[in-house]
């Protein structure tokens, strides 16, 4: 008995321990970021008053990042809100070292995914500057083309920042190129492409509807996404109950009662998320899910219940993109494994849009995470912009039908 109790406490001291570790651990990198981000503000925080120049490059600077033959800066520009309020976002330049042909370099304008609307977390700021670019960034810089990413208005610059809200994220993509083709080194041209992950999906395919509008001078000539978050309001009724609604609804609820302030929280969001959106959705995204797991795996909810039939859901189907026209190329990947924009909205939206006319390419492809999706259809999605660029018709796939079906009973409208 009494060798029992030595061996309780050893292991106990010994988890005690690691424990300490790893709370240690977390102190000082928490306490390494600030200091980092801290240096940073000067960088981002926006002159006043704000050039009223929609994509004014305000300032940039080198960027050190492992992409050979390449130069990359971060960058400061003009942007605007949905209202007309002048903003400003971050973002980042990557220019191939090459000279540029007659005429100016070709542009991809990249939308990246959800990450926290922490500072930490904005990609330009982060210690991750490349995220999700493998596989694809160093092609595009090999075939002479510059990438322009933004990071979003209030996405490590003065909020708030407007999580799947179109009317923004569009504004920022299209500023975001037109502050590029101010940068003497980028020597970029008019001709542009959007390609964009998860949130950024949804941008990039709202981009073929508004940013023609909002950019006359610029030429669109496609649009590319994988796992975009497109239809809204289903996504949001078969992941409101698990620890997607944490991680990801927490920023809805910090975001979209900004654009619409009418939308209730009361009988809608639970009291403990209502008490933890704020943070929460300030955490970059891998802690939020974690922490989304563990609420979740505790009976916790962030939604009281689906928000489908709810002005919430109304509002979802708003900013879900309709049909692109048939003038608009899209390309969209999808995996049939991932677990945070599930496969089966996309086959509606594959679906909706065939019937439209639209002139939609689909990759699904399995085994992949949400995570891993961009990377793995990286090198499918230069090809077909640099289809998009040499002119080349581009391919229809409505023919083949989706691998996947809605849940038996799924209202879809």
């Amino acid at each position: 008995m009494r060798a029992f109790k030595w061996t309780v406490l050893v292991v106990g001291a010994v988890i005690f321990a690691l424990l300490m570790a790893l709370v240690a651990a977390y102190v000082a990198t928490t306490r390494e970021t600030a200091t980092t981000q801290s240096g940073l503000d000067a960088f981002y925080t926006p002159p006043s008053p704000i050039p009223a120049k929609l994509g004014t490059l305000i300032r940039s600077d080198p960027l050190a990042v492992d992409l050979p033959g390449a130069t990359a800066y971060r960058m400061l520009y003009t942007t605007q809100r949905p209202d007309g309020t002048p903003a400003v976002s971050g973002g980042m330049m990557f220019i191939p070292d090459g000279p540029a042909p007659a005429g100016g370099r070709k542009v991809v304008a990249w939308a990246h995914g959800t990450v926290g609307q922490g500072y930490a977390c904005a990609p330009s700021r982060s210690t991750n500057p490349l995220q999700d670019t493998t596989n694809w960034l160093d092609q595009m810089m090999q075939l002479g083309w510059v990438v322009v990413s933004t990071d979003y208005a209030g996405l490590g610059t003065p909020g708030p920042n407007l999580f799947l809200v179109a009317q923004a994220e569009v504004r920022d993509v299209v500023n975001s190129v037109r502050a590029m083709r101010e940068f003497p080194a980028a020597k970029a041209g008019t001709d542009y492409v959007v390609w964009g992950h998860s949130q950024g999906g949804h941008s990039s395919l709202w981009s073929g509807h508004l940013a023609p509008k909002l950019a006359p001078e610029l030429n669109l000539i496609g649009v590319a996404a994988a796992a975009p978050a497109g239809e809204l309001d289903l996504i949001m009724g078969a992941q409101w109950n698990t620890a997607v609604g944490w991680a990801i609804g927490s920023e809805v609820v910090e975001s979209w009662p900004v654009v619409y302030p009418a939308l209730p929280l009361d009988g809608y969001i639970s009291a403990e998320g209502q008490a933890n959106s704020a943070r929460l959705a300030k955490e970059c995204i891998t802690a939020a899910a974690i922490e989304g797991s563990v609420r979740t795996d505790v009976g916790q909810e962030f939604f009281v219940k689906n928000l489908t039939d709810t002005e919430w859901g109304v509002k979802a189907r708003e900013q879900t993109p309709p049909p692109l026209p048939a003038s608009m190329p899209v390309f969209i990947g999808q995996s049939t494994a991932d677990a945070v924009v599930l496969p089966w909205p996309n086959a509606v939206l594959q679906e909706k849009w065939c019937k439209a006319d639209s002139m939609i390419e689909m990759l699904w492809i399995g085994v992949v995470s949400h995570q891993a999706t961009a990377m793995t259809i990286g090198p499918t999605v230069v090809g077909w912009i640099a289809d998009r660029f040499a002119g080349r018709p581009p391919t229809r796939t409505c023919n083949v039908a989706p691998p996947v079906s809605p849940p038996a009973g799924t209202p879809i409208s």
